[in-house]
C-alpha cells in the first residue's frame, strides 16, 4: 500500500494512558483490575507527564491526525523530534509568566521503544565539490539520529501505527579527529553541541525566530525520515527488488510526504538531493518525482509567522541545498517569465528568494513551487491563501488549491474527556458516531425530548462541579459551579484577542458596581494559555488578566456574581477538564487571522455554546448549525479589509464609547495595578495608537452579544436546546472527516473501515 509520511516538528500528543484503554476498548477491564487492587485508575493517570512537544494547534492537530489515520487503516507514519524538554511549564508569580523546564522524561517514558539499529547519519556544513562523476557534499559534520518509536493504536480496528521521534547523538569520533589533538576532555564535553539538537522546542506559536538552531532542528528532522522513507521504498516488495534499485518512477505511487506547514520545507531540497547526487536520476525527473510526492499544509497568514531564512544560514550550514534551491527558483522564475513576459514585479513577488538588505529564502514559496497540492485548513483561510498570500501562484496552477478543514479526534475530545455525554448520546442514537461523527445528526431528533434535554444539562453540572473542585484542590481558588463557565483557553496572542474579553469583564465589573442591587446573570470568565517568552504583549496580557481577576475577585459588592480566573499551565491534559465543563467558548480573534481553530470544535462538541467573529473554522460551525444557534458578532473579513483602507482610528471608538473609554481610563489610571499606576502603559499605548488587531472597532458588538448570552442563559431548557443542535451539527469537525479528505484528494488512498485480525486470530 502507499505510505502516508506526516512531517511535523511538533506533535502535542499529552498523555497517553488512557487513550490507548479507550482505543483497546479496554478501559472498563483495567478499570475494575485496578480497583480490585484497591487503587483509584483516575488518581494513576494523573502521574502521567503530558508528552507537551507541541505549542497549540498545528501540533495538537497532528496528534489528532495520528489518531484519526490509524482509526481509517493507513499506512501511516508520524515523524518528528523527540524534544528532552517540551513547552515549558507556566507557573504565575505575583501574577507574571515564569516559565520552567519541562522535564517530562525524569522518570522515563513507558510508551517509546528506542530502535539504534535504525540510527542514521545526518549531515551539516561542509563544502560541496563539483566532479566529473557529480556532485559530492564534503568535510562535514555529522551528527547521529537515533529513532524512538511510539506506538499509535486504532479505535478497535487491530490498527497500530508508529509515531517515530529522532533524538540527536553525537558520533564517538565526534570532535576527536585528527586537528583535535590532546584536549580530549573538551572534546567529549563537546558532544553537548551535537546533541543539543533535540534538546528543547522552540516555544514560539504563529512566530518565526530565524535562529540557527531551528534551522538546524529542521534540518535533522526532515535528512533522517527522508533516508527512513528511501530505505524501506527499497527494501520493499512492491518496488523491482533487485539488487540495483534506480527505478525511482513508481516513489510518488509508493510514497506521501505530507509537510504540516513549512517547518519541514528542507524535504524538497533533500528529495531532491538524494535523487540527483546520490541516486543518479536526471534532474528534471527528480523535479516531477519531488512534486508528486510532497504536499504542503498552510498554517497561517500572519507575515511574522512566515518562515524567511538568512541566504548566509544556509550557506553556511547547508551549502549543497542552497545550489538546489538556486536551481530550483530559476527552473521556476524562468517559466513565470514565460507566460508573463516583461513582469518583472511578479517575478520579484513570486521569487524564493528574497532580495534585500539580507537576502532569504521564503520557505512558504518553495513548498508551493515543489508540491503538487497546497491547502489551507479553513474554506476562509484556504480562499485568503488563494486571493492574498500565494495570489501569483493561485493564477499560475489553480488546481494545487484545496481546502482541508481541520478536524478533532472524537475519541480524546468526546469518548475520553467527557464520558458522561458520551454515554447519554449512545444510549440515543448508539456508538456508530464514535468512528462515524456524522452520525450525531440523528440527535435533532431529540431537540424537544424533555428526559434527553436534562440528561444532557444534567452531565454539564456534574462536569462543572467537577472542575470547580478540581480548581479548588489544585490552586484554592472557589467558584460558583451555578454560574455561567465562560471560558477562553489558547495561547496568548494580540491577534486571538484576550484584550477584548478582559474589557467585557471589566465593564461588567462597572455595571455591577454601578448598581449593585440589579440582578446580574452570575459568570466565572476563565482565561488560561500559556505567552511565548519572548513576547512582551503577550506577557503584559497575562499580567492584566491576573491584575483584573485580583481587584474584581476581591471586591465584596461584587460577590459571587463575577469571577476572573487564569487557568495556569494551560496544556492537553487540562483542556481535557475543562472544555467538558464549559458553557461558553470564546473564539473571538480578528477576522481573517486565525486560519481555523481547533478548540472551537472541541467545546462544540463538549455542549458549550460559542461567541466568535465569523473567522476561520467558526463560519462553518455556523453554517453547519444555522448562524442564530451560534452568538456571531463583529466585523467580517470584507469590514476589516474596509476599515483597513479607510485607516483604523482607535480614538474614535473611545470617544465615542462611554463604558469603553472608562476601561481604558481604569487600566492606564492604575486602579487595576495600584501598586505601580503605569504598568499597562504600553498595552494601552498599543490599543490607543497601534492595535493591528482592531479590538475597539468590535467592542461595542461583542458586549452587545455577551447581552445575548446572559438572555438565553436565564433559560437554561432554551439553553440546553441550543446546545444539543449544537452537538448534533458538530459531526463535520471530527479529524476523521478531515483524513478521508487527504487521503482521497492529496494522498490518492482509500481509507479502510476494515478491521484487521487480532494478533492471537490466524491471518487469511
Amino acid at each position: 500500500p502507499q505510505r502516508i509520511y506526516y512531517l511535523s516538528l511538533e506533535f502535542y500528543m499529552g498523555r497517553t494512558l488512557q487513550n490507548t484503554m479507550v482505543n483497546l476498548g479496554l478501559q472498563n477491564a483495567c478499570d475494575e483490575a485496578i480497583y480490585q487492587l484497591g487503587l483509584d485508575l483516575e488518581e494513576l493517570e494523573e502521574i502521567e507527564e503530558d508528552a507537551g512537544l507541541g505549542n497549540g494547534g498545528l501540533g495538537r492537530l497532528a496528534a489528532c491526525f495520528l489518531d484519526s489515520m490509524a482509526t481509517l487503516g493507513l499506512a501511516a507514519y508520524g515523524y518528528g523530534i523527540r524534544y528532552e524538554f517540551g513547552i515549558f511549564n507556566q507557573k504565575i508569580v505575583d501574577g507574571w509568566q515564569v516559565e520552567e523546564a519541562d522535564d517530562w522524561l525524569r522518570y522515563g517514558n513507558p510508551w517509546e521503544k528506542a530502535r539504534p539499529e535504525y540510527m542514521l547519519p545526518v549531515h551539516f556544513y561542509g563544502r560541496v565539490d563539483h566532479t566529473p562523476e557529480g556532485v559530492k557534499w564534503i568535510d562535514t559534520q555529522v551528527v547521529l539520529a537515533m529513532p524512538y518509536d511510539t506506538p499509535v493504536p486504532g479505535y478497535k480496528n487491530n490498527t497500530v501505527n508508529t509515531m517515530r521521534l529522532w533524538s540527536a547523538k553525537a558520533p564517538n569520533d565526534f570532535n576527536l579527529q585528527e586537528f583535535n589533538v590532546g584536549d580530549y576532555i573538551e572534546a567529549v564535553l563537546d558532544r553537548n553541541l551535537a546533541e543539543n539538537i533535540s534538546r528543547v522546542l522552540y516555544p514560539n506559536d504563529n512566530f518565526f525566530e530565524g535562529k540557527e538552531l531551528r534551522l538546524k532542528q529542521e534540518y535533522f528532522v526532515v535528512a533522517a525520515t527522508l533516508q527512513d522513507i528511501i530505505r524501506r521504498f527499497k527494501s520493499s516488495k512492491f518496488g523491482c527488488r533487485d539488487p540495483v534499485r534506480t527505478c525511482f518512477e513508481t516513489f510518488p505511487d509508493k510514497v506521501a510526504i505530507q509537510l504540516n506547514d513549512t517547518h519541514p520545507a528542507l524535504s524538497i531540497p533533500e528529495l531532491m538531493r538524494i535523487l540527483v547526487d546520490v541516486e543518479k536520476v536526471d534532474w528534471d525527473k527528480a523535479w516531477e518525482i519531488t512534486k508528486q510526492t510532497c504536499a504542503y499544509t498552510n498554517h497561517t497568514v500572519l507575515p511574522e509567522a512566515l518562515e524567511r531564512w538568512p541566504v548566509s544560514m544556509f550557506e553556511k550550514l547547508l551549502p549543497r541545498h542552497l545550489e538546489i534551491i538556486y536551481a530550483l527558483n530559476q527552473m521556476h522564475l524562468d517559466r513565470v517569465a514565460a507566460l508573463y513576459p516583461g513582469d518583472i514585479d511578479r517575478l520579484r513577488r513570486m521569487s524564493v528568494i528574497e532580495e534585500g538588505d539580507c537576502k532569504r529564502i521564503n520557505m512558504a514559496h518553495l513548498c508551493v513551487i515543489g508540491s503538487h497540492a497546497v491547502n489551507g485548513v479553513a474554506r476562509i483561510h484556504s480562499d485568503i491563501v488563494k486571493n492574498s498570500v500565494f495570489k501569483d501562484f493561485y493564477e499560475l496552477e489553480p488546481e494545487k488549491f484545496q481546502n482541508k478543514t481541520n478536524g478533532i479526534t472524537p475519541r480524546r475530545w468526546l469518548l475520553l474527556c467527557n464520558p458522561g455525554l458520551a454515554d447519554v448520546i449512545a444510549e440515543k442514537i448508539g456508538e456508530g458516531f464514535i468512528t462515524d461523527l456524522s452520525q450525531l445528526k440523528k440527535l435533532l431528533d431529540f431537540i424537544n425530548n424533555e428526559t434527553f434535554i436534562r440528561d444532557v444539562a444534567k452531565v454539564k453540572q456534574e462536569n462543572k462541579l467537577k472542575f470547580a473542585a478540581y480548581l479548588e484542590e489544585q490552586y484554592k481558588v472557589k467558584i460558583n459551579p451555578s454560574s455561567m463557565f465562560d471560558v477562553q483557553v489558547k495561547r496568548i496572542h494580540e491577534y486571538k484577542r484576550q484584550l477584548l474579553n478582559c474589557l467585557h469583564a471589566i465593564t461588567l465589573y462597572n455595571r455591577i458596581r454601578s448598581d449593585p442591587s440589579k440582578s446580574f446573570v452570575p459568570r466565572t470568565i476563565m482565561i488560561g494559555g500559556k505567552a511565548a517568552p519572548g513576547y512582551h504583549m503577550a506577557k503584559m496580557i497575562i499580567k492584566l488578566i491576573t491584575s483584573i481577576g485580583e481587584v474584581i475577585n476581591n471586591d465584596p459588592y461584587v460577590g459571587d456574581r463575577l469571577k476572573v480566573i487564569f487557568l495556569e499551565n494551560y496544556r492537553v491534559s487540562l483542556a481535557e477538564k475543562v472544555i467538558p465543563a464549559a458553557d461558553l467558548s470564546q473564539q473571538i480573534s480578528t477576522a481573517g487571522t486565525e486560519a481555523s481553530g481547533t478548540g472551537n470544535m472541541k467545546f462544540m462538541v463538549n455542549g458549550a455554546l460559542t461567541i466568535g467573529t465569523m473567522d476561520g473554522a467558526n463560519v462553518e460551525m455556523a453554517e453547519e448549525a444555522g448562524e442564530e444557534n451560534l452568538f456571531i458578532f463583529g466585523m467580517r473579513v470584507e469590514d476589516v479589509e474596509a476599515l483597513d483602507r479607510q485607516g483604523y482610528n482607535a480614538r474614535e471608538y473611545y470617544e465615542r464609547l462611554p463604558e469603553l473609554r472608562q476601561a481604558i481610563d481604569q487600566i492606564s489610571s492604575g486602579f487595576f495595578s495600584p501598586r505601580d499606576p503605569s504598568c499597562f502603559r504600553d498595552v494601552v499605548n498599543m490599543l490607543m495608537y497601534h492595535d493591528r488587531f482592531k479590538v475597539f472597532a468590535d467592542y461595542e458588538a461583542y458586549i452587545k452579544c455577551q447581552g445575548q448570552v446572559d438572555q438565553l442563559f436565564m433559560d437554561p431548557r432554551e439553553w440546553t436546546k441550543k446546545v444539543i443542535r449544537n452537538i448534533a451539527c458538530s459531526g463535520k469537525f471530527s479529524s476523521d472527516r478531515t483524513i478521508v479528505e487527504y487521503a482521497r484528494e492529496i494522498w490518492g488512498v482509500e481509507p479502510s473501515a476494515t478491521k484487521i485480525p487480532p494478533p492471537n486470530l490466524p491471518r487469511d
